[in-house]
This record gives structure tokens, C-alpha cells and sequence, in this order.
């Protein structure tokens, strides 16, 4: 809560920027793209056209950041009790060696990595990551809309504390994470330093991350680092402008749809599928897989 003042000012900052753009008046609508133009890689790229904010949306987000605030404080003696209960058996001792901050770092990004890709990958994570890109903006805004059953995927970081990382080094790796990506939802800034775009996750490249052209779909998935996605062939450069959101948007900005929508959508195909196969095909397969017809 302490950097509540700091997201409000700077959100306050980045929506005045925006408002001045020129390029809002020459704002053409995304929805009237064909496939074709959306998924064109030919170069040189679109220039940068903000969408900018729309309040509804904000509010939605908003609250989204408070039920994730009060999940994560329920949750948090369970989370905290389980690393500390993995570092009493740890297998070494890395959280003291020399640099032990920055590896903290590194590793914890490099999980988060394939945290944040199976999230895409798998319908069931989906179902929670899901919240986050429902927005049809980007703005800072949109990296306050937070999901609300992030402690599905706390398993993955487990590793941290078994090889000696201190359950207070990786606290602190997953909140400098957290906030890192904070900055990175915005349109007011278009391409940095060639050095920064190649190995750090920047507003281009996270604008990709949220857009919903197909050659956009299940790509940079980084939280600091670009170089796990240059690495394991997930990265995207931006070319085509962005079309924000999902390939099916849900249109709504309750959040109670927005958080949970998915879930329920998830429980009524796994009910309605027929045989132990496409139920868990449902729960465990990519998103939008359904079952073949020919197999039912």
C-alpha cells in the first residue's frame, strides 16, 4: 500500500501525456482490421497510436488490484510458512554467496518465465492469468488489474528456497519483479536504447505480450529479462499496432466476471464433455482447445 500514492501520480502523469498526443485525433479502430492487416510482419512498423484510458476500465482494474491485495494477505502465512518449511531442508547454501542479490534476481525471473508461459499455455493457469489481459487499453492502469488465484502457480518458485535462497531474498526478488513490469504498461513510451530492447522487457515488447493480433498471441513472456524469450524462440518484436485484449473480449467491466468468468466457463465444459479425456482436455489443454469431433 505504501506505493499507492506513487501508482496514482504516475498514472495521473501518463493519462495527461496521452491526452496531449496528437495522434489520439488520427486514432483509427482496430476492430475494423482484417486478419490480413493485423498479422502483417512486413516492415517498417506502425507508428506508436496511444488508446489511452477509458474510466470504467481503470475503475475495473482498480479493483481487481484490491481483491489481489486482500487474497495475497490471506494467503500469505500459507506461502510464507512453505518456503520457510523448503529452506530448513534446503540442498545448499546460495542465498550467502557473493552476488547473491542479483542471482536472486536472475532466478527469479527465469521462473517466472515459465510461470507466466504456462499460464498461456494451460487452461486451468489461464483461467486465472486471464483477468490480466482483458483489458482493451494499455496503460499503467492495466498492471494494477491483477488476477485472483495467483497462489496456484506459488509451486514454481519452491526451488528458490531448496537451494538456499533465504525466504526474505525471494520476497524481495518477487516484489522488485512485480514492480518492474509496472512501468512497463504504457503507451507513452514507444522504443528505448537498442541495448535496453535486446535484453530487457520493455514497453514494446510487453505491448506485444498484451495484444491479441495472431503473430502477438503467446509471446514475451519476460518480466525483466527479454533474453528467456530470444532464448526459447517466445519473442516478438513490434510491428503491426497493437489490438489490446483477447481474441474474444468479454466486454464487461464487473470484476467479478473479469476474475472469475473463465473459471465458470472452464467448470461448464468440463461438465458438459464427454469422457475422462475431454473433461481434462478442458482443464489442462491450451485455451480454446476443444475436443475432435471425430474422437467424442
Amino acid at each position: 500500500m505504501v506505493t499507492l500514492p506513487f501508482f496514482v501520480a504516475t498514472m495521473m502523469a501518463e493519462a495527461k501525456v496521452l491526452r496531449e498526443r496528437s495522434e489520439l485525433r488520427e486514432l483509427g479502430d482496430l476492430d475494423h482490421w482484417t486478419p490480413e492487416q493485423l498479422s502483417d510482419t512486413s516492415p517498417p512498423p506502425d507508428p506508436l497510436i496511444p488508446v489511452g484510458y477509458e474510466p470504467r476500465d481503470t475503475k475495473a482494474s482498480l479493483t481487481m488490484l484490491a481483491g489481489n491485495i486482500a487474497l495475497n494477505l490471506a494467503w500469505a502465512g500459507l506461502v510464507g510458512r512453505a518456503s520457510r518449511a523448503i529452506f530448513g531442508r534446503r540442498i545448499a547454501n546460495v542465498g550467502q554467496a557473493k552476488g547473491a542479490f542479483v542471482a536472486s534476481m536472475v532466478v527469479w525471473d527465469f521462473l517466472y518465465y515459465w510461470s507466466h508461459r504456462w499460464q498461456h499455455e494451460r487452461r486451468l493457469f489461464w483461467a486465472n492469468h486471464v483477468a490480466h489481459h482483458s483489458s482493451e487499453h494499455y496503460n499503467l492502469s492495466t498492471a494494477l488489474r491483477q488476477p485472483w488465484a495467483g497462489i496456484m502457480l506459488s509451486w514454481v518458485y519452491w526451488p528458490m528456497p531448496l537451494v538456499g535462497f533465504t525466504p526474505a531474498q525471494t520476497a524481495k526478488a518477487s516484489q522488485l519483479n512485480l514492480l518492474y513490469q509496472y512501468w512497463i504498461h504504457t503507451e507513452a513510451i514507444d522504443r528505448m536504447a537498442p541495448v535496453a530492447e535486446a535484453t530487457l522487457n520493455t514497453p514494446s515488447h510487453h505491448r506485444v505480450h498484451h495484444g491479441a493480433n495472431p503473430q502477438y498471441l503467446d509471446k514475451n513472456y519476460g518480466g525483466i529479462l527479454i533474453l528467456w524469450d530470444r532464448l526459447f524462440g517466445t519473442f516478438e518484436p513490434e510491428v503491426r499496432r497493437v489490438k489490446y485484449g483477447l481474441t474474444k473480449n468479454i466486454k464487461t467491466f464487473a470484476p467479478l466476471t473479469i476474475g472469475y468468468g473463465e473459471f465458470g466457463a472452464m467448470v461448464h465444459d468440463v461438465s458438459s464433455a464427454k469422457g475422462w479425456r475431454n473433461k481434462v482436455g478442458h482443464v489442462w489443454k491450451r485455451p480454446g482447445w476443444k475436443p475432435d469431433p471425430t474422437h467424442a
